[in-house]
């Protein structure tokens, strides 16, 4: 259908805003796991890139909803 599918992972090596680097045109469709395991590994090998929302500065990891929020802002055309 068109869409370019993403993962988020914490520990993936691009971002959100790397991965749609030149693509903005595209659909988009956003893939998040469960809070805790994230996503399960055959979700992760149907994603055409997995990708991680950087942050200024170190700490754990958002919830869904959070992590949902700033990777749909990340993604807007």
């Amino acid at each position: 259908m068109g869409y370019l599918v993403l993962g988020l992972d914490g520990e993936a090596p691009q971002t959100v805003e790397e991965a749609i680097e030149g693509r903005r045109g595209r659909p988009i469709a956003l893939v998040l796991g469960a809070e805790g395991p994230g996503l399960r590994p055959k979700t992760r090998e149907t994603c055409d890139a997995l990708v991680r929302i950087d942050f200024a500065g170190g700490f754990g990891s958002l919830n869904v909803s959070n992590a949902a929020a700033v990777a749909l802002y990340a993604a807007r055309p």
